[in-house]
């Protein structure tokens, strides 16, 4: 079946200018496009590949080697001059998000290392994707530590796998594409850094325009040949003007004054660093030679601001991506002394990306609790988030990768050893000698090398970090709803779910008011949706504390059907009173014993002023919780207590 065309695709004007700009120059370091799910990301990055001009591999090399300008190190050569090659098209490698380190970089054959004293490299989809495309979906599920590889590869242009004191390292030049939904959890700030240039894509709300998608979505599925065949001589056409602006590129000339707008432009929105600058760069060269100049002008440096500099401006994980086209045209205008400013009419190629102005994610999701009984009061923003302290779960985990609990990971320090086949990772070399060497008498050893046995490999065992469920379980009665003290909490809140960002922490939040309790988010990687959902949180209403645990209950049961891997941390944020029914704190105490021992929990009392009952303290006890006094949820807060706790016992 021949792919969707890529001049088929209805609108997404950004996303097709920024693939064909990442096309023609590739150091502009690839493309990162955010969308809902249905927006027709992966459909436009699959069509691309048919554009690309085809490359000259030399025969025979895994590398894909230029025969012209073959790589001197590479693990297939050294390649003769004039070497025998042949010419194929521009590949489009996928990487499953599931997919282990080794098959993204490649792996060394250590039997035969050992056996025969040869380095035998299997190339990994790195290698498979040197002068084509390189293709995440869901890049923002993908491990840390897999991301932290591929970006690496991708501004170096090299990969390198080490094992065991022997390297090898290859070319590998590729665009990079990422697609993700926010919706799902958002990448690190400096890994969104890493790449050259971001879209915001979205479903159009035009009638007209979704019926035209539709059509040409029906049509391709009933006869895909015949579908592409109507738009092969526009996708030759666009395949045609990329190569013609590929030639160009190198003629392009980028004056000071294009660079002095650039610089203006960069420091106008706080970008840290000067990689911004850079991609600005290229990708208006890029431009320039996509619009067939040979000079940088003002219009191809907003066509670059506007993709490159979206997500290099958040200043926290919670602000929204976008840039003020105003603040854009003024950057503009201030790094021209000399005639008058761009028109007011806007840009001429390209839409801005959606979400200039947008305000941040805490402004979203503001509907109150259900089950009030009156008296709701509205809701009270949170002051600025702190560095919360490090709460664990109980134990280790062999769960997902993050940065919190204890777990058996494939990164970390090595702890042990295990055999082939319990849980196999990265080999270690020592104890597989070790295994090998009594039994290379009987196993007619000769000359130099080991003889070494499949069963005789020993594999590292690792202790890292995992990331956890924190399911928040809050209490938004009416003795939460003085100003102050519900400020305070979900600052708090926020200053945990800050963390659990920075963890890579999955996040829930069950809210608990009036007579029942309801879970206001589902788990998920989103930690901005739960910002937006705290910050709606509105008070009011008796203290259902009993229905709150229970419902926590119900959704940590679930979830460990849906992610068996993932350990819980149930916070439980509440002042510790029950009002709700007659019975409301005998309810409480056998809702907390349900829980009791099964889930490493945290109470976070929110009791102020002089007079205290310590009920949350109580119900920490009942819930065999860790009590932590709101107060004492900042990491220096906890370390100033035990300064002062120390200093107490030695005077």
């Amino acid at each position: 079946m021949k792919p969707y065309p890529f001049t088929a695709v209805v609108g997404m004007p950004d996303l097709r200018l920024a693939l064909v700009l990442s096309s023609i120059s590739p150091a502009v370091g690839g493309v990162l496009v955010r969308g809902e799910k249905g927006t027709a990301k992966s459909t436009m990055v699959r069509a691309l590949a048919g554009l690309l001009p085809g490359v000259d591999v030399v025969d025979a090399c895994r590398f894909s080697c230029d025969p012209v300008e073959p790589d001197p190190a590479c693990p297939d050569g050294p390649h003769a001059e004039g070497s025998p090659a042949h010419r194929r098209p521009a590949r489009l490698v996928e990487l499953p998000v599931g997919a282990a380190e080794d098959r993204v970089i490649g792996s060394l054959n250590l039997e035969r290392a050992l056996a025969d004293g040869v380095t035998d490299f299997q190339p990994g989809l790195l290698a498979a994707a040197h002068r084509g495309l390189l293709y995440v979906d869901e890049v923002n599920l993908l491990h840390d530590h897999l991301v932290d590889t591929l970006l690496d590869a991708a501004a170096m242009g090299r990969a390198t796998v080490e094992r065991e004191g022997v390297s090898v390292s290859h070319a590998a030049r590729f665009v990079l594409i990422g697609t993700m939904n926010p919706e799902e959890g958002e990448l690190r700030p400096q890994l969104l850094d890493r790449f050259g240039l971001t879209v915001e894509v979205a479903s159009s709300r035009d009638p007209e325009l979704r019926v035209e998608v539709v059509r040409r979505r029906l049509a391709y599925e009933a006869d895909p040949d015949g579908f592409a065949g109507q738009y092969a001589a526009a996708d030759a056409e666009l395949a045609a003007d990329i190569e013609a602006a590929q030639r160009l590129l190198p003629s392009v000339k980028l004056p000071d004054d294009a660079l002095r707008q650039i610089a203006e432009v960069c420091a106008s929105f706080e970008v840290d660093g000067m990689r911004a600058d850079i991609v600005t760069a290229r990708t208006a060269v890029a431009h320039a030679a996509w619009a067939g100049r040979t000079e940088v002008t003002t219009d191809d440096v907003r066509v670059a601001a506007r993709l490159a500099l979206p997500h290099r401006r958040r200043r926290n994980p919670f602000d929204a991506p976008g840039i003020s086209e105003e603040q854009l045209e003024q950057a503009l205008q201030d790094a021209e002394p000399e005639g008058p400013g761009p028109d007011d009419d806007g840009p001429g190629s390209g839409a801005p990306p959606e979400g200039g102005d947008a305000p941040p994610p805490s402004q979203g999701g503001q509907e109150p609790s259900s089950g009030g009984s009156g008296g709701d009061q509205k809701p009270v923003g949170a002051g600025e988030a702190f560095r919360a302290r490090r709460f664990e779960v109980k134990g280790t985990g062999e769960g997902a990768a993050g940065r919190r609990s204890r777990a058996i990971t494939d990164n970390g320090r090595t702890i042990g050893v295990q055999p082939a086949g319990t849980k196999d990772g990265h080999p270690h070399l020592l104890a597989t000698v070790r295994a090998a060497a009594p039994h290379q008498r009987s196993r007619g050893r000769s000359g130099a090398g080991l003889v070494v046995r499949p069963q005789d490999l020993r594999f590292a065992r690792r202790e890292g970090r995992e990331g956890n469920l924190v399911l928040f379980c809050v209490d938004a009665s009416g003795s939460m709803g003085a100003r102050q003290r519900m400020r305070e909490v979900k600052t708090a809140v926020l200053s945990l779910l800050l963390d659990a960002y920075q963890r890579r922490d999955k996040v829930g939040l069950v809210t608990f008011r009036a007579s029942g309790a309801e879970l206001a988010l589902p788990p998920t990687i989103s930690v901005d949706a739960a910002a937006s959902r705290l910050d709606g949180l509105a008070t009011g209403g008796r203290t259902p504390l009993a229905e709150g645990l229970l419902e926590a209950a119900r959704v940590l049961r679930i979830e460990a059907v849906r992610d068996p891997l993932r350990r819980p941390l149930l916070v439980v944020v509440t002042d510790g009173r029950a009002t709700s029914g007659a019975d409301a704190v005998q309810r409480a105490r056998q809702a907390a014993g349900l829980l009791a021992g099964n889930v490493t929990s945290i109470v976070m009392d929110c009791e102020s002023g002089k007079m205290r009952l310590g009920l949350a303290a109580e119900l920490a006890e009942h819930l065999g919780a860790e009590h932590v006094p709101v107060a004492e949820v900042a990491a220096d807060t906890l370390a100033g207590a035990v300064r002062s706790r120390i200093s107490g016992k030695a005077a």
